[in-house]
């Protein structure tokens, strides 16, 4: 099922919380700043796909990018 990008830093901020994590720990683990991790999780970031792969790797998330058919 598709997630607008304005869930996605809810879902990775459920998920932090659900690991018992705060903020600085994810970061550390995912090797980026905690500024990051609050933009993403306040939806006012623009995080690279690699950013997110590091991110979602420590919450135990995959993303996919799937090419939607031209009809």
């Amino acid at each position: 099922m598709p997630i607008k990008t304005s869930d996605i830093g809810k879902m990775i901020q459920e998920r932090r919380n659900e690991l018992e994590l705060n903020q600085q720990d994810l970061a550390e683990m995912a090797n980026v700043t905690i500024k990051t991790i609050y933009a993403i999780e306040n939806n006012k970031g623009n995080p690279t796909i690699e950013v997110l792969k590091k991110i979602l790797n420590v919450l135990g998330l995959e993303m996919k990018i799937q090419i939607k058919s031209v009809e």
